[in-house]
């Protein structure tokens, strides 16, 4: 048996982002029970814990002092105010996963990814999720039924400012049908791996091949 030849990698931050309904969290729980060498990235926010939320799982639930202290050391890569609540990513847990060549995976709106890309484009894989109509959108966001009339109106108003973002991210998956879908996810996400300024490795490997020759 011909043992398989392994190069070392630098890992990459693989953001998935989407209008409501379009399957970017479906698409994500996909990949991260398919392929166990990515990681989802665990924010830190202010707001409380609801019920079934674990701490260090769903989200890092820490003071708005702390909150504050993290923004202003620059421990964040990206944050942002909803509600008068704050979410943010913490930069440390991701800068690890990279050097041990772990890929990072990232469900976020383009706010925070164009806030990410500001400090860390070169490990940055963008992909958009389109749903393949706004009828089908709609039917999404009302087949689910975790949200009243009133807020799946203003999901679909807010849609369309979302959309208008897909131009800044490197693929664009049109989610028709969630196996096909997940298939160009694995894809691209195969592609970024080999990409030879990642693969640190191959420096080395490529030397000792050739004293051999």
């Amino acid at each position: 048996m011909v043992k398989k030849t392994e190069i070392a990698r630098r890992g990459l931050l693989l953001v998935m982002s989407s209008p409501s309904g379009a399957g970017k969290t479906t698409l994500s729980r996909k990949l991260l029970a398919a392929d166990k060498n990515v990681t989802m990235s665990v924010s830190v926010t202010t707001r409380p814990s609801r019920p079934g939320e674990t701490d260090g799982k769903d989200y890092h639930f820490i003071s708005k002092d702390r909150f504050a202290q993290m923004r202003d050391r620059k421990e964040l890569l990206e944050w942002a105010e909803v509600f008068g609540n704050y979410y943010g990513t913490p930069r440390k847990p991701v800068d690890e996963a990279l050097a041990k060549g772990r890929d990072v995976l990232f469900d976020i709106d383009w706010q925070g990814t164009q806030q990410i890309a500001q400090v860390m484009k070169e490990d940055l894989v963008r992909i958009f999720i389109l749903p393949p109509s706004s009828d089908e959108l709609q039917n999404r966001l009302i087949n689910r039924a975790q949200d009243s009339s009133t807020v799946v109106a203003k999901r679909m108003a807010e849609a369309s400012n979302e959309i208008s973002h897909w131009a800044e991210y490197d693929y664009v998956i049109v989610n028709d049908e969630l196996e096909d879908s997940h298939a160009q996810v694995t894809a691209i996400l195969t592609a970024e791996r080999l990409r030879r300024r990642r693969r640190e490795g191959l420096t080395e490997f490529v030397r000792g091949l050739t004293k051999g020759l």
